[in-house]
Order: structure tokens, then sequence, then C-alpha cells
């Protein structure tokens, strides 16, 4: 029966290289598989000079699945992401224990709900440096809570590897993907 059901994914979504782990979470190439200890995933992420993101998930989650099917699968998003990105998944309703940054050890159920998220998929996106009585939540400099198609996920993973957060510019996250899609329109491919 599982061979059928991968043909016909291979079939429908070509592209599609997720794989669904034990846990019931797609797994992608581009996941990192750690210790869940966030000041070391950072620690590591920066030496791979890429930036962090803890990407929050649940199984039967149908936004999740709609992501890695239509989102994920794109090469232009999935390389970009590999390129630029260190990704931890976190299961919403997970025991496994996490470390946040502020020290605190408990299961991903627990940390997910100390972080206040709600829905499946939420991607939280690190800085680079964080102090040692922060949370993850807390530390963010951006959250993107739910699924969104491919043009909005590339651009708010573009935003913030940009750090146009940190920009005096004027152009938050949503002024940034309004001019993308002009250029888009446009034919614009930068």
């Amino acid at each position: 029966m599982k061979r059928l059901i991968a043909l016909l994914l291979l079939v429908a979504f070509p592209a599609f290289s997720a794989t669904l782990g034990d846990d019931g979470l797609h797994k992608q190439d581009w996941m990192r598989d750690t210790f869940k200890d966030l000041s070391e995933d950072l620690a590591e992420a920066n030496a791979e000079g890429k930036r962090l993101v803890v990407m929050v998930e649940q199984r039967g989650c149908i936004y999740c699945d709609k992501m890695h099917k239509e989102v994920f699968s794109r090469e232009d998003v999935s390389s970009y992401i590999r390129d630029n990105f260190f990704v931890v998944q976190i299961n919403l309703h997970g025991d496994t224990e996490i470390t946040d940054f502020d020290g605190e050890v408990l299961s991903e159920k627990d940390a997910a709900r100390k972080w206040g998220l709600l829905f499946t998929p939420s991607i939280l996106f690190l800085p680079e440096d964080v102090e040692s009585d922060e949370t993850a939540q807390s530390a963010a400099v951006a959250l993107m809570p739910g699924a969104f198609g491919a043009g909005t996920t590339l651009d708010m993973f573009t935003w913030v590897n940009e750090k146009r957060y940190e920009l005096d510019s004027g152009e938050d996250f949503q002024r940034y993907h309004a001019r993308r899609i002009q250029e888009r329109a446009n034919g614009s491919t930068d």
C-alpha cells in the first residue's frame, strides 16, 4: 500500500521529495536531525554561515502537507532554504526534549505552548545572536504563521536572510513582498 501511495505522489507531484517520518511529519533533505539544543543549533548554523529556523508542524496537518507538496517541492524554494538556512523541525505535540535558549529543558509540545504557537506550520526565524535569557519566541526576528504560497514563502526566507528587518528603509515585510510581487509581474527575476 505504501508503494502505491508513493507512486501516486510521484505521478501527482513529480518534484515532491519529502518523506513521512515515524512521527507523521514530512521530512525534507534540508531539515536537520539535531539534539534540539537551540543554542548548539544556532552555533552550528552560524559556523555554516546559515540562519537558524525552527519549523513547528504536526501529524495530519493539511496545511503542512500543502507546504511540503506545493511550496517546498519547488526547486527554487528548496534550494534557497538548503543553501541559506539550518532548519530544525519541532512536533507541536511531540515529547522529544528541547533546550530553549534560556536553558529550560522541556518537551516539544511544552516548548510550543511556551512560545505561544497554536497553528501549524509555524516558522520561527532566529538571529545570529541570542541572549541566554531569551526564548526562541522572544528572540525571533520573524514568525511565519501558517501555510503560504511559494512566492510569499520565498520572499519571507529572502527578507530574513538579507536582514531586511534591520534596515531603516521603511520596507517592512509587507512592503517588501508587495514590491516583489510587482517585480515578478513585470518580469523581473532578481
